[in-house]
């Protein structure tokens, strides 16, 4: 019997915690992200347009891509509608290929400029979309908590002027741009 009340316990010590780590963590992102604007962007986002290889051109630090150079994503429209998402680097050390693959999917059909993307179930992260070349030649994604940031272009460099622009666009937004790196 005894052992029968101990199991109970460590169960519902257990579920209680599995609860405040769940409620948790949403306040957390939301109490970080709550003293910003909204973050804003684009009208529209043809996906089929948007698909295809993009080269980071720079980026706010993260731990996921820490010693990677030479970054790139590739994006392709699965048979279910989502995309598969396969991000590409090299190893600073020794130059082997890393590479990440996941999935994304729209959460705002709307404008397509919303996405989720993840790469480890049941993990998932925002990818907005909040500038877009006429020509789909550049795209800036971020985060609305500020913390995630990625400049990409079709090709594998870009002009300094608009790289600076998009930098000053972003800090307008939010982003902390002294922070930004140029990607190797």
């Amino acid at each position: 019997m005894d052992e029968r009340i101990q199991l109970c316990m460590t169960t519902r010590i257990f579920i209680t915690l599995a609860i405040v780590f769940l409620i948790e963590i949403p306040l957390k992102v939301y109490s970080e992200s709550s003293s910003l604007p909204p973050l804003r962007t684009v009208e529209k986002v043809e996906l089929s347009r948007y698909l295809g290889r993009w080269y980071e051109i720079a980026r706010l630090p993260n731990s996921f891509q820490k010693e990677c150079q030479k970054s790139r994503a590739d994006y392709s429209l699965r048979d279910d509608g989502d995309i598969t998402v396969l991000n590409s680097c090299q190893d600073i050390h020794d130059g082997s290929l890393r590479q990440s693959k996941g999935r994304a999917w729209v959460v705002d059909p709307v404008t397509n400029a919303r996405l989720k993307v993840s790469f480890f179930w049941p993990f998932r992260g925002d990818y907005w979309i909040i500038e877009l070349g006429s020509d789909y030649e550049y795209a800036v994604v971020g985060t609305p908590n500020r913390k995630y940031f990625w400049i990409l272009s079709r090709a594998q460099t870009i002009d300094n002027s608009l790289y600076e622009a998009i930098l000053q666009r972003a800090g307008q937004q939010g982003f902390n741009i002294g922070s930004v790196a140029r990607t190797e």
